[in-house]
């Protein structure tokens, strides 16, 4: 079985889409492109250097992304190890990924599971 990605979904909403949706197509290209290219590592079986995903706590990774003027981060998680679901995004202002980033993709991961 190979890797795959898809999108958390929770009360009819895709908090990464709404998300995607809010950048401009250059952006939004770019994003999915660092997507396939993690998808694309994880099926050749080459761990992703940590300049694309890092692993933040409790199963939660981010994957970044640099635009010109800015960073994105695009959080997610495995379910059952080969498939890739991913809860949100946003633009990074700090330093460090934000906790409150971090607790808001944990939430969306236990929506996502209940409503599964």
């Amino acid at each position: 079985m190979r890797f795959t990605y898809n999108f958390a979904e929770i009360n009819n909403r895709v908090p990464m889409i709404e998300f995607l949706e809010e950048l401009s197509v250059k952006e939004r290209a770019k994003i999915f492109a660092y997507i396939e290219k993690l998808v694309e590592l994880k099926n050749s079986g080459i761990p992703p250097k940590e300049n694309l995903s890092k692993y933040l706590e409790d199963g939660m990774l981010e994957l970044r992304v640099a635009f010109e003027n800015r960073i994105s981060r695009s959080l997610y998680f495995y379910k059952f190890e080969k498939q890739i679901i991913f809860t949100h995004g946003f633009i990074k202002k700090d330093l460090k990924t934000p906790k409150n980033e971090i607790e808001k993709a944990k939430t969306i991961r236990k929506l996502w599971r209940e409503e599964k």
